[in-house]
């Protein structure tokens, strides 16, 4: 698959996970794509856990305040109309009472319990796991939307190496090759982008992978 359309491609089919008022946490890189791609007559409240509540595009740089309205990466962000700025406690309130449909976040590691370890990166020095685990355990739905590998090595695991952001909080896995559901028996590819196989796909993944009866094209 075209290296530069891969991104796109996982953002689209997580948008199709969206229900029009959803209230909706993004992760950093590739999440943020999603509302590029929401189904025609969906729209979404997005939420930044540092403190908006109906958070806007992305000003460009004449419009940007740095200083001080920043997303949770750090990046300049807006309110859109109707939106608001909160504190951090009332943020964080309707992320604990489950007042957070969905959230769609990147993943080092996840594994076949649906744990998932997305903070420390080897060798690097991170600040911190920031909300998300209390995004992935307060948010009504978590989908993982990330390439399949990192330059060949398995990231879907029957055990997380890495420290865990949370443990079984994954609901649902979207990657550029299908669609993986995670079940009480385990990892369920319920669809496939045709330009792979169900054999390559158990071959990217290290965990067990069941596959469902019925089985639909990711594009369908």
């Amino acid at each position: 698959m075209d290296k530069d359309s891969i991104k796109g491609f996982i953002a689209a089919r997580a948008a199709k996970e969206l229900n029009d008022g959803d209230v909706v946490n993004l992760g950093i890189g590739l999440p943020t794509l999603v509302p590029n791609y929401l189904p025609e007559g969906v729209s979404v409240i997005l939420h930044s856990e540092n403190g908006i509540l109906g958070t806007g595009p992305k000003p460009g740089k004449e419009d940007a305040q740095p200083l001080y309205v920043v997303d949770a990466g750090g990046s300049p962000a807006s309110a859109d109309v109707g939106g608001s700025f909160i504190d951090s406690s009332v943020s964080f309130g309707l992320i604990r009472g489950g007042h957070v449909n969905c959230t769609v976040l990147g993943a080092l590691e996840v594994d076949a319990e649906g744990s998932l370890s997305n903070w420390i990166i080897p060798g690097k020095r991170v600040p911190g796991m920031g909300g998300a685990m209390d995004l992935v355990v307060g948010a009504k739905k978590v989908i993982v939307a990330m390439e399949h590998t990192a330059k060949g090595a398995h990231k879907i695991l029957t055990k997380c190496r890495l420290p865990l952001t949370a443990v079984r909080c994954v609901d649902m896995i979207v990657t550029e090759m299908g669609v993986i559901n995670v079940t009480p028996e385990g990892l369920l590819l319920t669809e496939i982008n045709p330009e792979f196989t169900v054999e390559q796909i158990r071959d990217a993944t290290e965990a067990p992978l069941r596959v469902s009866e019925n089985l639909k094209s990711m594009g369908g």
